[in-house]
């Protein structure tokens, strides 16, 4: 396995930092703290470059909220600029290290993981996913209980030393790791556990950071290395926590599931034994918002894309919500037209054509 060294003087660049900060602000170029690192970019990066060269770089704290669909989750932001000086700005940071280190780790990544990299995406996981539906009898279909809390730090960290051997970065890794601030509860026993153990054990990354979607793919990839390479799945796909096989051969499955809960364990990690199933094809499965139906009787074996009814109720709670700001000045027309484009994007990888007709024909949107 190839290991990369000497890789600070890359990620402290100005050049780095500078890039690094034109991404940080991509969407938010508007807002005050935005604003008020821009307004002495230049100074602001110089000074954060000097942090970080002396190593004496000190995250700012989360701000946290909680969301409550498609299902509970504390999301947490790092802060772009700290507004008493004393830390830096944590988000240019992540994007300084992702802009060195991504470009070196994504190539072991396997072709089948689609979240947060580029060129991938939930679209592209959901006509993956189908096209394995179409071909496959039997589908195995996980999920992972708890999976940004469960993260532990001391395995993260190994599994990282065993890609990056420059001192530096792994001081800044480590950093970024031990700033993670608390998550929901996740305490689960594995064998040989003491009753203690899932209490001292630190785990859990902030979920919203772009060093935490990264890190929580990179923690997965010897799961991947191990489904493609000792289980030998041909069809797999999975987009953060959520996973599927397919095979004609149900006894594989079957085999491959306690094979999946073994190796998952040696990471700390289960799988949800309620939302995690095997079953037929044919009777429909759920991926991230759509359900993928068999057309019966037809050769080459079709399928038919549907919105869960759940994701449906909730856009239009959402779509309500435009509608109410835009009536009271809140929501620009510009911002009103993006979100609805959005949408209808969104909806057009399902079969959908009546839906949407139904759906943007019924809208009204007037200023109060």
């Amino acid at each position: 396995m190839k290991r990369f060294t000497k890789l600070w003087d890359q990620i402290i660049d100005f050049t780095n930092l500078l890039e690094a900060a034109r991404k940080a602000q991509k969407g938010k170029r508007y807002r005050d703290d935005v604003l008020a690192f821009n307004y002495n970019r230049e100074s602001e990066l110089i000074g954060l470059q000097s942090a970080l060269r002396a190593q004496t770089y000190c995250p700012g704290a989360y701000r946290t909220f909680e969301i409550v669909e498609p299902k509970r989750r504390l999301i947490s932001a790092a802060p772009y600029r700290d507004p008493c000086g004393i830390c830096e700005a944590a988000r240019v940071v992540h994007h300084a290290l992702c802009n060195v280190l991504v470009p070196l780790v994504e190539p072991s990544f396997i072709y089948d993981s689609y979240a947060n990299r580029e060129g991938k995406g939930s679209h592209r996981a959901l006509e993956r996913f189908t096209r394995f539906a179409r071909s496959s009898r039997f589908v195995l279909q996980c999920d992972l209980q708890k999976y940004f809390p469960s993260i532990d730090h001391e395995i993260l960290k190994e599994t990282i030393r065993r890609k990056i051997k420059c001192k530096d970065t792994l001081w800044l890794i480590d950093t970024i790791i031990n700033n993670s601030n608390d998550q929901f509860p996740a305490a689960f026993h594995f064998p040989g556990d003491d009753l203690l153990s899932p209490l001292s054990r630190r785990r859990g990354l902030p979920i919203g950071n772009l060093t935490s979607q990264f890190f929580a793919n990179w923690h997965l990839n010897p799961f991947d290395q191990f489904i493609k390479n000792v289980l030998r799945a041909k069809k797999y796909v999975r987009y953060v926590d959520d996973f599927a096989l397919f095979s004609d051969d149900r006894e594989f499955l079957q085999d491959a599931r306690q094979a999946i809960e073994d190796n998952l364990a040696v990471l700390r990690l289960k799988v949800h034994p309620i939302k995690s199933q095997l079953f037929e094809t044919r009777h429909g499965a759920n991926f991230l918002g759509f359900r993928i139906f068999p057309v019966e009787d037809t050769f080459p074996k079709q399928v038919y894309i549907r919105v869960r009814t759940e994701n449906l109720r909730r856009a239009r709670r959402q779509q309500r919500k435009l509608q109410a700001d835009y009536a009271i000045g809140r929501l620009s027309l510009k911002d009103l037209a993006q979100s609805l484009q959005g949408w209808e994007a969104h909806l057009k990888h399902g079969d959908t054509w009546q839906l949407r007709q139904q759906i943007f024909t019924s809208l009204g949107f007037t200023r109060g």
